[in-house]
């Protein structure tokens, strides 16, 4: 699959290395030439100096084949421009674009746009990890109706099964971090001391599963 880049720091640098390690052909634009400078010696995709949401660019970054888009460069105007340029011009549907102001996130995302912001996922795995009981939001749909928060707990619920948790909190683990490892366990898989589980609910029960994941599981199950 062909997929476009704009933006060669250093994620859109890595991301196109990932991509074309994979199997996949990539173009990377940006406007200045000497931030190809980034991408390794065995880079083999399309290099494309100009800027990143003028037509030109697009079509020598082979657009027209491209079936996704990425817009990662330093300004949220810019990766805006580009990804609705890519979504409206070319019919691209997969579009991404990395936004630093969470609030035009937020507008972008009911556009249709799927948009990374990256200021307000970083504060969120901060306190994640900071503060005991603190359960950040890592994912939202495009619609606000579903996320996945990485869920801290009290020390009571140690030895919980994953089954007794969904069932408890009416959602679904979608993987649980141990030791800084992702895994998808089994129902019966209990949980452990600083484990971080990652339970998919609807948005609007947020605050009501996270305060109940601070008390303790066994007085309330007395």
């Amino acid at each position: 699959m062909h997929i476009v880049i704009m933006g060669c720091g250093r994620v859109g640098a890595t991301l196109a290395t990932k991509l074309q390690a994979i199997g996949h052909s990539v173009a990377i634009i940006d406007r200045n030439d000497k931030a190809f400078r980034m991408l390794p010696d065995d880079f083999t995709g399309l290099k494309v100096h100009g800027i990143g949401f003028d037509r030109r660019s697009l079509e020598r970054a082979r657009c027209d084949e491209a079936v996704a888009f990425a817009a990662v460069a330093g300004g949220d105007n810019s990766n805006i421009i580009a990804a609705r340029a890519a979504r409206q011009l070319y019919g691209i549907r997969n579009v991404v674009a990395r936004i630093y102001d969470p609030k035009r996130a937020e507008v972008y995302e009911r556009l249709g746009i799927a948009t990374v912001p990256t200021a307000r996922w970083t504060t969120n795995q901060m306190l994640t990890r900071l503060i005991p009981g603190q359960s950040a939001r890592e994912f939202q749909d495009i619609s606000g109706n579903v996320s996945i928060l990485a869920c801290d707990f009290h020390s009571s619920w140690v030895g919980t099964t994953l089954a007794d948790l969904e069932e408890l909190t009416a959602s679904r683990v979608a993987f649980v971090t141990r030791y800084g490892e992702g895994t998808l366990p089994a129902r019966d898989y209990r949980i452990q001391e600083e484990d971080i589980v990652h339970l998919a609910l609807e948005t609007t029960r947020e605050g009501e599963v996270t305060a109940l994941l601070t008390h303790r599981f066994k007085e309330e199950a007395e």
